[in-house]
């Protein structure tokens, strides 16, 4: 029995309620209840309760939920597709290597568009690896870098017996130090050790208006070092002793002790579950001269429910296949002729509800076309595909491959037309054609190289 594209939306609508009545009967059980859900981690984060029912959690479908505290997070959201990851560092550093991406499933539901979560490509950081080089002999030994006392000496070598290749280098230091003795005595001058703390003041509070100032005295040594004796060195010039006023000694602390409560803010959402915000002041009385401030916050927050659904917006379905290339209402038989028809292709707009935004694209597409589908045509090979993923990309022995293929030429017929409204179209091809290429290396329509992937590190899990 023929089914309308009316009757067929109407009842994918009442599939996908069919879908949210199950999620709201499951849901009657209470959950954690998180604010936020990452769709790049799979992460819960800002939780508004734990005495929610996953029903009320999941009005909005950008919350997320937890069973409990341990339980993973599952997202209020349809199921759908997380990011690619961005591709791991290659295996090696040199020569060819492997790196991979994954991306996750989020959601109630299953996700469209495929089944694979990870995938491996061959990678190439460097064509060639380091080659370490060597050292010359060492040099003569530099002058000491003194005329008493003792200093140093040098000597160096260079990295060229032979000169390393590839980034590489040579181990150790081009350069080494020994000490060496004069025999000769070096006068010390005497330097100023570091000042001391500064006394403490009579006092450490005082009541407002007192005017007072004591004064404090710190002191240092010449003992950093202390002047030589034979040879003599200098004395430290300045004094050893420093005072100053004590300056604005402090109030007697006073501590601060709360206000009242008082509401802050209305409901935060106007759809699922928010939050209630409710403030105090650390005013009765506030802290003064370093007193200690109020213990604990001065915000405090309670759930408010809406008990309103939240807006989802329609998602587009994928195209269904092009339709047979024809002349539409007519019979008439276009197979391998120069004769255009027509074809189509039709999608949905699926998931919206509670006034969410409707799909705006367009969901029918129309196209001029030629039927050559099952006609004899000549093809000619194309050039080597680029090498494709590694498969598998957690198994063993995964391998890279490439393609050519015989490819139509098509026969010679109008690609534009002007259609019945007067404007331009292209024309395109449609179907499986019989083709005949000269035979490659045994193959006459798909020729396939594999090779083995290099330097494969196993997957983390």
């Amino acid at each position: 029995m023929a089914i309308s594209w009316l009757n067929l939306g109407q009842l994918l609508l009442a599939v996908t309620w069919g879908l949210w009545s199950l999620v709201a009967t499951a849901g009657a059980q209470n959950v954690h209840c998180y604010g936020v859900f990452d769709t790049t981690t799979g992460a819960c984060s800002d939780l508004l309760g734990d005495e929610v029912t996953q029903a009320d959690c999941c009005l909005n479908q950008k919350y997320g939920f937890r069973l409990n505290k341990d339980a993973p997070c599952q997202a209020c959201r349809p199921a759908d597709w997380s990011e690619w990851s961005p591709w791991s560092p290659c295996s090696v550093s040199c020569t060819e290597g492997v790196q991979r991406r994954s991306r996750t499933c989020y959601g109630q539901g299953v996700c469209e568009g495929g089944t694979r979560q990870r995938e491996m490509q061959a990678c190439n950081m460097k064509d060639c690896c380091p080659v370490m080089g060597g050292w010359t002999e060492w040099g003569g030994w530099t002058p000491c870098s003194v005329t008493c006392l003792s200093g140093t000496q040098t000597r160096e070598r260079s990295c060229t017996n032979p000169v390393p290749q590839c980034g590489g280098d040579c181990a150790g230091n081009n350069v080494e130090r020994r000490s060496c003795d004069t025999h000769q005595v070096c006068p010390t001058h005497g330097n100023w050790g570091s000042w001391g703390n500064w006394e403490n003041c009579p006092a450490t509070c005082t009541p407002e208006g007192t005017a007072a100032k004591p004064r404090q005295r710190r002191l240092r040594q010449c003992n950093n070092p202390p002047p030589s004796r034979d040879p003599p060195g200098n004395r430290c010039p300045g004094n050893s002793q420093d005072y100053q006023d004590c300056e604005g000694l402090p109030y007697c602390p006073q501590d601060g002790s709360w206000g009242a409560w008082k509401p802050s803010s209305e409901c935060s959402v106007t759809c699922g579950i928010g939050r209630v915000l409710e403030k105090r002041l650390c005013d009765n009385p506030a802290p003064k001269y370093e007193g200690k401030n109020c213990p604990g916050d001065d915000t405090r927050v309670f759930i408010c429910n809406t008990k309103t659904p939240c807006p989802v917006d329609g998602r587009l379905t994928e195209w269904t296949p092009w339709t047979v290339c024809a002349v539409l209402g007519s019979g008439i038989h276009i197979n391998c002729d120069d004769v255009p028809g027509l074809q189509k292709r039709t999608r949905l707009c699926s998931g919206r509800a509670h006034n969410g935004k409707s799909c705006s694209e367009s969901r029918i597409e129309m196209r001029s076309c030629y039927n050559i589908d099952q006609c004899r045509l000549t093809g000619a090979w194309t050039d080597w595909s680029p090498w494709n993923l590694c498969e598998p990309p957690c198994g063993p022995n995964p391998m890279k491959s490439r393609v050519r293929e015989c490819k139509p030429i098509y026969p010679n017929y109008p690609l534009v037309m002007k259609g019945e409204d007067g404007k331009i179209r292209n024309v395109s091809f449609w179907g499986t054609p019989k083709l005949s290429c000269p035979p490659l290396n045994g193959q006459s329509l798909r020729l396939v190289e594999k090779v083995p992937c290099q330097n494969v590190i196993p997957c983390e899990d």
